[in-house]
């Protein structure tokens, strides 16, 4: 079984690092570069940072936060929200950002992911994926923070992704995002049968349990964790030795 990333998310509505349900009623937890640098102490493999209202605004307002970030986390760092040209991306990169999640911007010009590709290179394109269950058993691919329908099949959208060009997807299940009920694994499952690139899975988390289900059933590249890492439930270090410990093939931070 191949090594499993831990990454942690941030949810930002600027200056703030927030929290909700589903998406939605977000709460402030704090300094997002506080919490960064607690998760890089705690040896998380990457840090994730998603502006909760870049696209609704049309800008995203992280550069300067990444900025900040970059003095002393020293793990790679992915940026999404509101990135809507080359220009943004390039930004984004030159800001400290190792690799960008877009979401809105493909789904409006999905020849912009090819575009960017060719541009900076598939290994720093990540097309972010909010995905919802429909009552007959399909997932809809939604943006805007998970409000707004576009009416893509979840798993059409990605492989049309996957032949434009980009390195990784990160899918986030609205239906289980914040809840704490643990991760939508048919979801996650589906998504590693249908492509070949990286698959972050985002989206309920709230056990060890979840994790472990995660892993041995839908075996994707990274977890991305949130909640119980603000709410100090976990922290990345007892989450890593604890699936370690259980033979799980995670960083032995021991040895790091």
């Amino acid at each position: 079984m191949a090594r499993t990333r831990l990454i942690a998310r941030l949810d930002v509505k600027a200056p703030n690092l927030i929290k909700g349900v589903h998406l939605e009623g977000l709460r402030k937890i704090g300094d997002p570069n506080e919490y960064a640098r607690k998760y890089y102490q705690q040896g998380a493999d990457e840090i994730l940072y998603m502006d909760v209202v870049a696209s609704l605004y049309e800008r995203n307002s992280l550069l300067s936060i990444i900025k900040e970030t970059t003095k002393d986390v020293f793990v790679p760092i992915t940026v999404g929200g509101g990135l809507r040209s080359v220009h943004d991306v390039e930004m984004a990169l030159k800001s400290g950002a190792d690799k960008v999640a877009v979401n809105t911007a493909a789904v409006k010009k999905p020849a912009l992911l090819q575009e960017l590709a060719e541009r900076f290179g598939s290994q720093c394109i990540v097309l972010s994926i909010e995905a919802k269950k429909n009552a007959d058993g399909t997932w809809e691919a939604f943006v805007d923070n998970g409000r707004e329908h576009t009416g893509l099949d979840v798993f059409e959208w990605a492989v049309k992704a996957e032949g434009l060009g980009i390195g990784e997807i990160l899918l986030t299940s609205v239906d289980m995002e914040g809840t704490k009920k643990g991760f939508d694994v048919e979801l996650v499952r589906k998504m590693t049968q249908t492509v070949s690139v990286p698959v972050i899975a985002s989206g309920g988390m709230g056990t060890l349990d979840h994790a472990k289900a995660m892993i041995d059933e839908a075996a994707p590249s990274a977890i991305a964790v949130a909640n119980v890492l603000h709410y100090e439930t976990y922290s990345i270090q007892e989450i890593s030795t604890q699936l370690r410990k259980a033979g799980y093939d995670l960083r032995d931070l021991e040895n790091a």
